[in-house]
């Protein structure tokens, strides 16, 4: 579906006190009943995003690490079996999955005398029955499973969804009878950087060469599509013009000279 900016904005507008929690989410389809659960996530997930960007770095300051990691401590001593770590992120208005990744990380360093490598502690927010700590353990959990924005448990819904509308993409292609090489092929060819589909043969669609497809199983708004454009499609420029696919929704009239989007 698509978007109007005022929609978006009214939208956006509704996210700016909500916390990524599936309480949250509920509220939010509350107010707006007209749109699907997919599309509202996608929405808010964006605008969380930003504004964690705008703020996280506060959260990283050192003596605000230990007044939180102490603070953990200290509840948990007193209430052994309950969320500490969500509540604690909710009222620090700071993603769960963030606020995890924080305590295990000051959590080690106490264990281990030293900087934990990036490897354990990302092993260790995947399968927190890794952790020696039981309740720190559960409390992690508690986290993962309650963040609707980050932490391992999105990043492998994302990149499955990914995974499956690529696939999507290319049966669509199959049953056309079009000749493409994937992205896959083209690696294996030594490309670099590379779309999800060049068409062998370009076709023509609604008045369009098209060169290259770009699949993107996600919501496609201004400051995203900007952000796609910087990092991926600018360095395609050399296979002319080409399509990019949204698979959920996307704002009216966001495309760029030479990029045709569109949505299915």
């Amino acid at each position: 579906m698509r978007l109007s900016r005022a929609e978006y904005k009214e939208i956006a507008r509704g996210t700016e006190q909500l916390r990524p929690t599936r309480q949250c989410m509920k509220m939010l389809k509350d107010r707006f009943p007209h749109h699907s659960q997919s599309t509202l996530l996608s929405i808010f997930s964006l605008e969380y995003q930003k504004r964690t960007k705008r703020t996280i770095s506060r959260h990283h300051v050192p003596d605000v690490i230990e007044q939180y990691y102490q603070r953990y401590l200290s509840e948990t001593k007193v209430r052994p079996t309950a969320p500490v770590l969500l509540e604690f992120a909710n009222e620090v208005d700071l993603s769960p999955a963030l606020m995890a990744r924080i305590i295990l990380d000051r959590f080690l360093k106490d264990s281990n005398g030293g900087m934990p490598s990036k490897a354990i502690l990302n092993s260790m927010l995947k399968e927190p029955s890794l952790i020696p700590d039981q309740i720190l353990a559960n409390n992690i959990y508690q986290c993962t499973i309650n963040d609707c924005c980050y932490g391992p448990l999105v990043d492998c819904i994302k990149h499955a969804v990914g995974q499956e509308h690529e696939m999507l993409l290319r049966d669509k292609l199959m049953e056309r009878n079009l000749s493409f090489l994937d992205e896959n092929q083209l690696r294996t060819m030594g490309y670099d950087k590379t779309p999800d589909i060049i068409l062998e043969v370009p076709v023509a669609v609604e008045g369009h060469i098209i060169h290259w497809i770009e699949s993107k199983a996600s919501f496609g708004d201004d400051h995203s599509h900007q952000t796609y454009l910087n990092e991926q499609f600018w360095s395609y420029w050399n296979r002319p013009v080409s399509r990019l696919s949204t698979w959920r929704l996307m704002l009216q009239k966001v495309a760029t000279r030479g990029l045709d989007c569109w949505e299915d």
